[in-house]
C-alpha cells in the first residue's frame, strides 16, 4: 500500500511546486519586473509615436486649416495628391537631387575612410578634419555658404574669378542648376565625414591577417579592396546607401536656407513643399497626407535597408 502511495506524492509535490514556481515566476525572467521595466518605454511609444501617428492620420482626412474650423473630407486629400503637379515636380527634384549626391557621398567616404585607416602618424588629425563639416552641421555651413556665393563679394567667386573660370560676378542662388549644384556639394561636404566613419567601422571589422594572407599570395592594393574589403563590407556600405537616400528624401535645412525653393519652385524638395503648404498656403491637412505619403515611402526604404542587411545570412 505504502509503494503505491509514493508515486500519487510524488506527483502531487511536483505539481505544487510547480503552482509555487508559477505564483514566483520565473527566477531567471520574472514577469512583474519584465513588465515593470518594458512598460516605461511602452508608455513613451505610445504618447510620442501612436497617439500622434493616430491623430495625423485622422487630420489628413480633413480639410484641416492651420487656423479656423475643419471637417472631415475622408481620402480627399490623397486623391488630391495624384493630380498636384507642383507635388509631383518637387518628387522630381527630390529624385533628381538624391540620384546628384548619393554617390559622390559615398566613393568620397570610402576615399577619405582608406586614407585614415592605416595606423600611420596623423590619422587621428585627418579623422578629425574629415569628420569636423558634419559636427558643424548643415545649418551652419549652409549660412557660411549664403555669405560665399553671394556675387562680386563671396570667397566662391572671388576664387573662380583668380582661376579664370567666371568674371567673378556669378549669381549662384538665383539659378536652379547653379543652386542645385552648389547645394549638392555643400551636402557631399557636409555628410561624407558620416560615410567615413560609418565605412571605417567596417574596414577595422576585417581581420588583418585576411590581408596578409592575400598579400603573400601576391594580391596588389586594388585586388585586396575588390575581392576582400568591398564583399565584407557589403552590410556597411548597404546602410550607408540607405542612410544617404534616407537623408536626401528628408532634405530641407539646406535648401530652405539657401534658396527658399526657388527661382520659383524649382529647387523645392517634398519637405520644402510640404513645409509650404502647411505653414504658407495653411492647409495643414493637405500637407500631412503627403506627410503620411512621406512616411510611407521612408519606411519602404528602411524595409530595403533590413532585406539588404539580412540578405546573406
Amino acid at each position: 500500500m505504502a509503494v503505491s502511495e509514493a508515486p500519487a506524492r510524488t506527483r502531487a509535490a511536483a505539481k505544487a511546486a510547480h503552482r509555487a514556481r508559477r505564483r514566483r515566476g520565473s527566477l531567471t525572467h520574472p514577469t512583474r519586473t519584465a513588465w515593470a521595466m518594458v512598460t516605461p518605454a511602452l508608455l513613451f511609444v505610445a504618447a510620442f509615436v501612436l497617439v500622434p501617428l493616430v491623430f495625423a492620420i485622422y487630420i489628413s482626412m480633413t480639410n484641416w486649416p492651420l487656423i479656423g474650423s475643419y471637417r472631415f473630407i475622408g481620402l480627399g486629400n490623397y486623391r488630391a495628391m495624384f493630380t498636384d503637379t507642383a507635388f509631383g515636380q518637387s518628387v522630381l527634384y527630390t529624385l533628381l537631387y538624391t540620384a546628384i549626391v548619393t554617390v559622390p557621398i559615398l566613393l568620397i567616404g570610402y576615399a577619405m575612410a582608406v586614407v585614415v585607416r592605416a595606423r600611420r602618424r596623423g590619422s587621428t588629425l585627418l579623422r578629425t578634419i574629415f569628420f569636423l563639416p558634419y559636427v558643424i552641421g548643415l545649418s551652419t555651413l549652409s549660412f557660411i555658404t549664403v555669405l560665399e556665393a553671394q556675387p562680386d563679394s563671396g570667397a566662391v567667386n572671388v576664387v573662380l574669378k583668380a582661376l579664370g573660370i567666371t568674371d567673378g560676378s556669378t549669381a549662384w542662388l538665383v539659378d536652379a542648376p547653379l543652386a542645385t549644384g552648389l547645394v549638392s556639394v555643400l551636402v557631399v561636404w557636409g555628410v561624407s565625414g558620416l560615410t567615413m566613419v560609418l565605412l571605417l567601422s567596417g574596414m577595422q571589422a576585417i581581420p588583418r591577417e585576411t590581408y596578409e594572407s592575400a598579400e603573400t599570395d601576391g594580391a596588389g592594393w586594388w585586388q585586396r579592396e575588390w575581392h576582400i574589403t568591398i564583399p565584407m563590407m557589403r552590410r556597411t556600405i548597404a546602410m550607408s546607401l540607405i542612410l544617404s537616400v534616407i537623408g536626401s528624401f528628408l532634405a530641407f535645412t539646406q535648401f530652405f536656407i539657401l534658396t527658399q525653393g526657388g527661382p520659383g519652385r524649382q529647387t523645392t524638395p517634398v519637405v520644402m513643399y510640404i513645409y509650404q503648404r502647411a505653414f504658407v498656403q495653411l492647409q495643414v491637412g493637405a500637407a500631412t497626407a503627403l506627410s503620411i505619403a512621406l512616411v510611407i515611402v521612408v519606411g519602404l526604404i528602411s524595409a530595403a535597408q533590413f532585406w539588404l542587411l539580412r540578405e546573406r545570412d
